[in-house]
């Protein structure tokens, strides 16, 4: 099994080019169920949660090709439509196909799904706004059972809470519904955005995108005709690299990356002390003369993402003083405290609040990690430890980040890869 070796106190400096936001790419591959031609989509992360997904579709009935972070992706002639459990149950996000497959065919049957363990995440919202367009759904020796006989009917629906996943679920359904289905409470995540605008360029009326609620025109089952798409840049992976300049008090520069998607990360970076300049596509981080402590609440966008919360715990043991972070979306996301203390980090948990004592010298030991985003977390604690830091289970990495090691070792990081 793969593991990342990193050798610490090693100041960096350097460019990184951001990849394309792999929790974009899911969503707009998925929606090319919904297509009557081949799509091109460009700025592909090729990593492994994409791959998982194209193999899923290649199940369906899907053809595609995909090269140096460009699919081309053939989903007309899908005639399959039950999603096997052997390949969702590796990935959460591979339920996005339950709408469009119910939209298209009528009926499918969908394994619940599985991914990372942060906690709860129930498909719940999902069914509930499926049924409200008139489908018939069961739960079934572990597969979600959907037909809709008539096909989808638009309705109004209001998601109790607010849900990424359901929000794209939901919009690929009523993208082939009939009638006019107005979504209340909806994600306004860039990556959905994205999403909205391709349908949109595919021919899909939208109105409302970006706002908290979209009305949608359905086209009553006819398949739409896409555009050439191209990945937005992926904002977590960029606070990823964003947080290694920072923990390292270095000087960095990102390429191909969005700073208005964020807005939240970088205003708690420059609190933290900071420099921040932002150009076109650009943003160049400047070290700090002292890292301050922070306070963050984790939240739905736009405000501070829960996708960055582990790697600011890291950077918080680095702080002069007392951190305080707040998660209020996932109930088990603090599952890296535990091997950040084994680093030598002082973090002291409270339900949903952590403590971070600043200031103690972090050493190199064996870690595990427990999910995507505590792996990038510990790679990061790891950039200033003592010694060095083997994390193990990395597994959960190579599900979001493209060559991790080989863009910080670009930089100047020590760390490689290694098996055992």
């Amino acid at each position: 099994m793969d593991f990342l070796s990193v050798s610490g106190n090693t100041k960096l400096n350097g460019t990184i080019e951001v990849s394309g936001a792999k929790n974009s790419a899911l969503p707009l591959i998925t929606s090319t169920i919904l297509a009557k031609n081949l799509v091109n989509i460009s700025n592909i992360p090729n990593v492994v949660d994409i791959r998982t997904l194209l193999k899923l579709l290649k199940n369906l009935g899907s053809e595609f090709e995909f090269n140096n972070n460009l699919l081309k992706i053939d989903s007309s002639k899908i005639h399959h439509t039950k999603a096997n459990y052997e390949i969702i149950k590796t990935m959460r996000a591979s339920i996005l196909v339950l709408g469009p497959l119910l939209a298209r065919f009528r009926k499918c049957e969908v394994s619940l799904p599985g991914g990372c363990a942060i906690g709860e995440r129930p498909v719940d919202l999902h069914i509930k706004a499926l049924k409200q367009m008139g489908a018939e759904i069961d739960i079934r020796g572990g597969y979600i059972v959907a037909e809709a006989k008539k096909g989808l009917k638009g309705c109004e629906i209001v998601f109790d809470k607010i849900t990424v996943t359901g929000s794209e679920n939901i919009i690929m359904a009523a993208a082939l519904s009939k009638g006019n289905t107005k979504i209340i409470n909806i994600a306004k995540e860039p990556e959905v955005i994205q999403l909205c605008n391709v349908l949109q360029n595919a021919g899909v009326d939208i109105n409302g995108i970006g706002t908290d609620e979209i009305t949608i025109y359905g086209t009553s089952g006819e398949l739409v005709e896409f555009s050439e798409i191209e990945v937005i840049p992926d904002r977590i992976e960029a606070g990823t690299y964003l947080c290694a300049g920072a923990i390292t008090n270095s000087n960095l520069t990102l390429k191909k990356v969005n700073s208005s998607h964020l807005s939240a990360v970088l205003s708690k970076l420059k609190e933290m002390g900071f420099g921040i300049i932002e150009n076109e596509n650009e943003i160049k981080l400047i070290e700090a003369r002292k890292i301050n402590p922070v306070e963050i609440i984790t939240s739905e966008y736009p405000a501070f993402p829960t996708d960055m919360q582990a790697q600011f715990m890291a950077l918080a043991t680095q702080a002069e003083g007392t951190s305080i972070i707040e998660e209020r979306l996932f109930e088990n996301r603090f599952m890296h405290t535990s091997e950040l203390r084994r680093l030598g980090a002082s973090i002291k948990t409270n339900g949903k609040v952590a403590t971070i004592d600043g200031g103690n010298k972090l050493i190199g030991a064996e870690v595990m990690a427990t999910d995507l985003r505590a792996s990038s977390a510990l790679v990061l604690a790891g950039l200033v430890a003592d010694g060095v830091t083997d994390i193990h289970r990395i597994y959960h990495l190579d599900r979001g980040y493209e060559k991790l090691e080989d863009k910080l070792s670009s930089i100047g990081a020590k760390i490689t890869r290694g098996k055992k």
